[in-house]
């Protein structure tokens, strides 16, 4: 890795205490060689430049040490910029975004165009082999339109326009990927019956995936340090039930809501950890999983 300004020097280590460092990651990739890991990439981690690189360094190294790395990418920040250069505003219900058809096709150039390219590319110059996909290639995602209740009135429901609902995910493209030394690049974009687009939840789209893919671990990064409780603290550990709490307290809400009901479906359906952690982090994704070190939140089904 090259040197630079925003990189910490690592001088001041000895010799001795960079093998023992190194030595402590070996229970990690041992655990977990050969296994499936779900990386949901947005948030912070995904607009500054040195933790892009960081990012795209430590997805490359998990992968090179026998883990089989799958990123999915947001791009909420993105979209509201090529929006604006069209004199649009995004608007939001219930944290989804309102997307009429015009608002759908910048979603899929920006998605699918510019924000997975970018990734692919970080990758590739990491030294990994990076491919792009979007729900629509080998028919991945299957999607229909999303009914979407209000959350006080459940008799009444919001039309978010061409905001969609997984129907099915046939991940035989990414097996096929990841079985020749390929890191799947995904763009949360699905396609209904009648083949028009849809714009999917990024974190619905990764926790699905994960949980078809019989993934070791689920990685959400974020712009939180995880989940927090009301008075700003971190919750490292929380089960099912702890999470039906936070929900009905108000202590989860907005953004968060889609991330943590995909999570809970995810680690109820098989998938070993989900983690919720903080992309704002340098190499948070080395630190939580080749690590003891807790970086964010972890939830386990019971």
């Amino acid at each position: 890795m090259t040197q630079d300004a925003s990189t910490p020097s690592l001088d001041h280590i000895t010799p001795r205490e960079k093998a023992e460092i190194l030595s402590q990651a070996l229970p990690y990739i041992r655990k977990y060689h050969g296994k499936t890991l779900v990386i949901k990439y947005g948030g912070n981690a995904m607009t500054d430049p040195a933790l892009q690189q960081d990012f795209a360094e430590d997805v490359v190294l998990l992968k090179l040490v026998g883990m089989n790395p799958v990123v999915v990418h947001g791009g909420g920040p993105q979209i509201d910029e090529a929006l604006a250069k069209i004199g649009k505003k995004g608007t939001f219900i219930q944290g989804m975004r309102v997307t009429d058809e015009e608002t759908m096709e910048v979603v899929e150039w920006v998605l699918a165009g510019e924000v997975q390219q970018d990734i692919v590319g970080l990758i590739n110059h990491a030294g990994g082999k990076a491919v792009g996909l979007t729900g629509r290639d080998g028919g991945m995602v299957r999607a229909r339109k999303l009914k979407m209740l209000d959350k006080d009135d459940p008799a009444k429901e919001h039309d978010v326009g061409q905001v969609g609902e997984i129907v099915a995910i046939d991940p035989s493209v990414i097996k096929a990927l990841l079985d020749d030394a390929f890191i799947p690049v995904v763009s949360p974009i699905g396609y209904g019956e009648h083949n028009e687009s849809y714009n999917i939840n990024a974190d619905l789209v990764a926790s699905k995936l994960a949980e078809v893919l019989k993934a070791e671990k689920l990685m959400l990064l974020t712009n939180t340090p995880g989940v927090l409780d009301k008075a700003g603290n971190l919750l490292t550990d929380l089960t099912a039930r702890r999470i039906d709490e936070l929900f009905a307290d108000g202590t989860i809400s907005g953004g968060m809501l889609p991330k943590i009901a995909g999570a809970l479906d995810a680690a109820k359906s098989g998938v070993n950890a989900v983690h919720i952690i903080d992309g704002r982090v340098p190499h948070a994704l080395l630190l939580e999983i080749l690590t003891e070190q807790a970086y964010g939140t972890m939830i386990r089904s019971h």
